[in-house]
């Protein structure tokens, strides 16, 4: 048996690179919400028109989720994490080379698509290869999202101040290409493509026919819309909305993640001792209030301090979820 590992070793280095490239996935997909507003200007987009660009990304994403899993249970997981990192890869050069608006769309469906093959993959990996340090392994790679995020901010602030928006595209899909040659060098499972019956109506019938099941996806579909919709257009409506500069939005964007990685164990060792069923709909009610604040408020102070509380609200949703 694999010795589990966190550095270093077998189980170590794909930790690693799985890890690596979910961060930034995550950091190419978030830098669209602060270079929005530029990327609006050059192709003269209408409010809609900006909407749909972040929304294919993540309609997309989403749409793949089961059939990864059926996926990379019947072929491998190096075949799914690999295929997707070279597709998403494609679609962020896309991006960064799109001469309309829709090339940039076009790209768009290659991001969504190539995301929406690989965390369910790469957390399947991680399980695989950890049974004694599941739990820390897991802490690891899901911390490496919010990791993203703030590598997206960053990408974000150092775009708008020396290049253009285009830029921040470029090492994003340059570190996933490595990613997927480090998986390609050090996997052992190899590779293999075959016709696999994705099961959707019995799986479907499973799932939905518990009531208590239902109700769960219903509350964690409806939380992840307001995650998606914060995090995909929040910079945009500060610049906007509550005339901040372009860097100020960004930071505050970039709040969101650092909030994030601090407050997601704290939650999950507070499930572990508070009734779930208490915890879990008080953290939605306080980003509820807070976001109301970020709406109302009018000073930069007021809203950044509705932005960090909403951040604190929202982020400790899923590990008691």
């Amino acid at each position: 048996m694999t010795e589990e590992r966190l550095v270093g070793g077998y189980s170590g280095r794909l930790l690693l690179a799985v890890s690596v490239g979910w961060a930034f996935i995550q950091a190419g997909r978030l830098v669209v919400s602060p270079l929005l507003p530029e990327i609006s200007g050059q192709f003269r987009l209408s409010p809609t028109q900006e909407g749909l660009t972040v929304t294919t990304i993540w309609f997309v994403y989403a749409c793949l989720q089961y059939p990864s899993g059926r996926l990379s249970d019947a072929l491998t997981r190096t075949t799914l994490l690999v295929a997707g990192l070279c597709v998403i890869a494609v679609g962020f050069l896309a991006f960064a080379g799109a001469p309309t608006y829709l090339v940039l769309l076009a790209g768009a469906v290659l991001v969504g698509f190539g995301a929406g093959l690989y965390p369910t993959p790469a957390r399947g990996l991680v399980s695989d290869l950890y049974v004694e340090r599941r739990g820390q392994a897991f802490g690891l790679h899901t911390a490496s999202g919010d990791v993203g995020g703030v590598i997206a901010a960053g990408l974000a602030v150092v775009t708008l101040a020396v290049a253009s928006w285009r830029g921040a595209f470029l090492p994003v899909a340059a570190v996933l290409l490595c990613v997927a040659l480090a998986l390609h060098a050090w996997s052992r499972e190899g590779y293999h493509v075959e016709s696999v019956e994705l099961e959707v109506g019995a799986t479907a019938r499973r799932l939905l026919g518990d009531p208590g099941t239902r109700r769960l996806i219903l509350a964690y579909a409806l939380y992840a819309f307001t995650w998606q919709a914060a995090t995909g257009l929040l910079p945009t409506f500060l610049r906007r909305s509550k005339s901040f500069s372009p860097a100020i939005a960004t930071a505050s964007f970039g709040t969101l993640f650092v909030v994030g990685a601090a407050v997601k164990p704290v939650a999950g060792g507070l499930g572990d001792r508070v009734r779930r069923d208490r915890l879990a709909p008080a953290a939605l009610l306080l980003a509820a209030v807070a976001l109301t604040g970020v709406v109302l408020a009018s000073s930069e102070l007021a809203v950044t301090v509705g932005v960090v509380v909403f951040a604190a609200g929202l982020m400790s949703y899923p590990p008691v979820m």
